[in-house]
């Protein structure tokens, strides 16, 4: 973990460095919060900006956010009083850590923080396959595709054979190609110079230049623009990048690792991926299969993520019940292993007694997850059950016009996906830039789009 300290390196606030740095955390500091953005600009990226609150937090996080640089900050200090912590809070600090520091508490907020606890966790044969490929291909140089529906643990795999390979040591860097719009992806690979675009205030390093020495993941490779493949493609080739304004090549030292929820030979079928691109990133292919196609994971998994949680919201462990086993491994869980997550920390917060039951597992809407999927209260066998959902089907829909079903479908999905775009998109079967133009338009319109969650509401189901 990379932890970037911003503010005047007193006594305590050294002993803090000290203490994360027992911890494994590589440390720099500077004293002020624009130098602390310029360090970030020039590419020598952080995890995690430990900042003295009396630096102007806000002002800090605002010139990151101009950068697009979204790196979390916990505010810490001496002598700091309820309020002073609070201010920190609301300027955008997700933590505050008083000093003189306590060495559980700066262990447990750079654990929280960085979530750097994503072990690889499997029991089922399938999955264990496709660990025991990585394992054989970790070491090498070669380009990786992970292929796998959302919520497969895609990004879990690229870490786990970053941590594996030679360049363990040296900076993983992650760019989610599906959440950055198309305009501001190449900036963001590539980098640009002062005076490239209006805005271009500085110079700034890209994520290829971030990364040298280390891994790059592209996430979501599918959803970039086929004009912007082309300069990948040359930047894989031939080991060097052009940033936006520049004219002069700079050299990098980087493993691809990307990833894609759909069919790659499809979309090059399609005109959406260029296949010389898919030769030079698919060396190796890594199919992570769906969690419903390994249910020996399913139990294990959900043992982690009880034990995980438990451990986060100071609660103690409890077993999950056999019926609750019964019902999660038959559960098709189509939002995965995330999916699986998401409920597990559900019922960590909602079980009582002394184990979790299948009445704390529920589903995002809260609804129940019944062991067996048992039926609803129409029940007159599979033909009247048809029946009567063709029924509520058919009278909600008619007097609709096909825009308004769109409409409601896409909400609809979204806010089952929990606002997860990737998700929706996926089930929706369209991409994740047609699916961002339908909300903006419907945000337009005054509707209300779901944001992107995980965890309670006050109404103790998902929110």
């Amino acid at each position: 973990m990379r932890l970037l300290v911003v503010g005047r390196l007193s006594g305590q606030l050294a002993t803090a460095v000290k203490m994360a740095m027992a911890h494994g955390a590589k440390v720099q500091h500077v004293e002020r919060g624009d130098q602390a953005t310029e360090q970030l600009r020039r590419g020598q990226g952080a995890d995690l900006l430990m900042v003295d609150y009396r630096v102007d937090i806000a002002a800090l996080i605002s010139a990151n956010e101009n950068e697009r640089i979204h790196v979390p900050v916990v505010a810490c200090g001496v002598d700091a009083d309820a309020r002073d912590a609070a201010d920190a809070i609301r300027a955008g600090a997700k933590e505050f850590i008083p000093l003189p520091p306590e060495a559980d508490l700066i262990a447990a907020v750079l654990s929280a923080v960085a979530d750097d606890e994503r072990p690889m966790i499997s029991a089922d044969p399938s999955m264990k396959h496709v660990i025991q490929l990585a394992d054989q291909v970790a070491r090498s140089e070669a380009s990786i595709l992970i292929t796998g529906e959302s919520g497969v643990g895609k990004e879990v795999m690229a870490r786990y054979l970053h941590a594996g390979s030679k360049r363990a040591d040296r900076p993983f860097i992650s760019v989610n190609c599906a959440a950055i719009p198309d305009n501001l992806l190449e900036s963001e690979l590539f980098g640009h110079e002062k005076g490239a675009f209006t805005g271009a205030m500085a110079r700034r390093i890209g994520k290829f230049e971030e990364a040298d020495g280390g891994t790059l993941l592209l996430d979501e490779i599918s959803e970039m623009d086929v004009r912007l493949q082309a300069k990948l493609l040359r930047a894989i080739q031939e080991r060097v990048i052009d940033r936006v304004g520049g004219n002069k090549p700079v050299p990098v030292n980087i493993r691809i690792i990307a990833t894609s929820n759909r069919d790659l030979a499809k979309s090059v079928a399609e005109g959406s991926f260029r296949e010389d691109l898919l030769y030079r990133l698919n060396v190796v292919n890594l199919r992570l299969p769906a969690l419903r196609e390994r249910p020996g994971d399913i139990s294990v998994l959900a043992d982690h993520f009880v034990r995980k949680y438990a451990a986060a919201n100071g609660v103690p462990v409890r077993p999950i019940s056999a019926e609750a086993r019964r019902a999660l491994t038959s559960h098709r869980w189509a939002g995965n292993v995330r999916e699986l997550e998401n409920a597990m920390h559900r019922a960590v917060l909602l079980a009582i007694g002394p184990e979790i039951d299948v009445d704390a597992i529920r589903l995002p809407d809260g609804q129940p997850l019944t062991a067996g999927g048992s039926a609803p209260a129409h029940d007159a066998g599979p033909a009247g059950r048809a029946a009567h959902v063709a029924d509520v089907v058919t009278r909600s829909h008619v007097g609709q016009t096909v825009a308004q079903m769109e409409k409601a479908l896409i909400l609809d999905t979204l806010s089952h996906c929990l606002g997860n775009r990737t998700h929706a998109a996926n089930i929706l079967g369209i991409s994740i830039r047609t699916l961002r133009n339908k909300l903006n338009e419907y945000a337009d319109e005054g509707a209300t789009i779901p944001a992107p969650q995980s965890g309670i509401a006050a109404s103790g189901y998902a929110a």
